[in-house]
């Protein structure tokens, strides 16, 4: 296994069976992972209510005071 493999990979951190145990990355492609992550987050969950009813901002309001 060699760090140019795998994308981002500056460094692999093995242990003694050769078995990859950490990754070095630069910060910003960490930073540029963690954002779509969370781009991939925010498309499931508009995707899972992408059928319901919208509601106004009265109908909202009373939805949070039943939690």
């Amino acid at each position: 296994m060699k760090a140019e493999d795998y994308p981002f990979v500056k460094e692999l951190i093995i242990d003694i069976q050769g078995n990859i145990q950490k990754v070095v990355i630069n910060f910003s492609d960490y930073q540029r992972l963690l954002e779509a992550m969370e781009d991939e987050g925010l498309v499931l969950a508009m995707r899972e209510v992408k059928d319901e009813t919208p509601l106004n901002l009265d109908e909202a309001l009373a939805e949070l005071e039943k939690q």
